[in-house]
């Protein structure tokens, strides 16, 4: 058999295994296929590449989709746009066969997010009622191993999220199929295409669509359930562990401030980064919890542990005085003052649901979004 139609013959097999979902992966379905058509007889020069196994998928996907194909990738464009305006914080960029137009019945939705940790990314998928799996996987290449992060997410269409440290933001990853640089697109660039391939679909309502059907409060449970599990200094918090201190400073906050749903905020998520990132739990907690809570809010759990250095003589004068001359300095020590107070052991706490049930209706009282 000459070498170029045995090539195209395992090519043929491999794009069916994989389009009919026995494979999933390219190397496996194209051994798959030769050992199928060659008996195990085969060079490594009668193997396709990835690239033109591709190619005979895509010739399936329209021999048997036809225009539905067009169709599914307009809506699954339309779905990335979503589910990046979702995870905004996170950097996405949109790569794969939803971006460069290559999609088939099946194909997922592949998404690069950039975080140091998995759980702020997940929290803020539990707040939409999505369910999703994750998975990490071991890979060795070159000699290395390398462990990698994956969220896959189950709505009308699946979801593939890898996960990147956030120094990797820039960085040029390979193609497998080209192997040249791969193809992405951030957020405000999936925007403007699809603004000019689809002109007459409404992408402002669209895209917005996932974020109206969260609930922030989901979102607080979310990041507040793992501090069950941080065991603290006892020197320093002989209460026991994170989530019964945290709930301790809420109790106290409201003796101090009933009302004030900003203030009562910070003092029960201060140290929801405690379980995400003990070694920087303020900015790990403002990162998870993201345009979920009001400039305010922010700044208060931002500045909580500057407030115990005031205390402590600790803090520089130029620093205490720009503190000093913050609108909502006098708050920031009424939270330092809970935080160190709420350090009890026995201490009378209600249970999370009650916390949020009660900042749920002070939201609505206040007619707060």
């Amino acid at each position: 058999m000459a070498i170029g139609k045995l090539r195209q013959q395992i090519a043929f097999e491999a794009a069916r295994l994989m389009y009919e979902r026995q494979e999933s992966e390219y190397f496996r379905a194209k051994l798959k296929a030769a050992r199928r058509l060659c008996r195990g007889d085969y060079k490594p020069h009668d193997l396709p590449s990835n690239r033109e196994i591709r190619e005979q998928i895509l010739s399936f996907a329209r021999q048997f989709e036809g225009e539905r194909r067009t169709d599914n990738l307009r809506d699954m464009r339309l779905a990335a746009l979503r589910m990046m305006h979702l995870l905004a914080d996170f950097r996405p960029r949109l790569i794969g066969s939803t971006l460069t137009g290559h999609v088939r019945d099946g194909s997922d939705i592949d998404l690069h997010v950039f975080c140091d940790s998995i759980d702020p990314i997940t929290s803020r998928l539990d707040g939409t009622g999505l369910q999703y799996d994750v998975e990490r996987k071991q890979v060795r290449k070159h000699g290395t191993e390398q462990i990698f992060r994956h969220v896959h997410v189950y709505d009308r269409f699946r979801f593939e999220l890898t996960v990147y440290d956030t120094s990797q933001v820039n960085f040029v990853f390979q193609s497998s199929i080209t192997g040249r640089a791969i193809e992405r697109a951030s957020l405000p660039e999936l925007e403007q295409m699809l603004a000019e391939e689809y002109p007459d679909a409404q992408l402002d309502a669209e895209s917005l669509e996932i974020e109206q059907q969260m609930d922030r409060f989901l979102i607080y449970q979310a990041l507040l359930a793992p501090l069950e599990s941080v065991k603290q200094s006892p020197k320093y918090h002989p209460e026991g562990d994170a989530l019964y201190h945290s709930l301790q400073v809420f109790e106290l906050a409201k003796e101090e401030l009933p009302y004030d749903e900003e203030f009562l905020l910070a003092a029960l998520l201060h140290d929801i980064g405690k379980a995400i990132d003990p070694r920087d739990h303020v900015a790990a907690a403002l990162e998870a919890l993201g345009d979920f809570i009001t400039p305010r809010t922010a700044w208060l759990i931002e500045h909580h542990m500057e407030a115990h250095a005031i205390c402590d003589g600790t803090i520089g004068q130029r620093s205490r005085r720009r503190l000093e001359s913050h609108e909502d300095y006098d708050e920031l020590m009424r939270l330092r003052d809970c935080d160190a107070r709420g350090r009890i052991k026995g201490f009378a706490v209600g249970e999370v649901e009650d916390a949020l049930d009660y900042l749920r209706d002070l939201a609505k009282m206040c007619d707060a979004p």
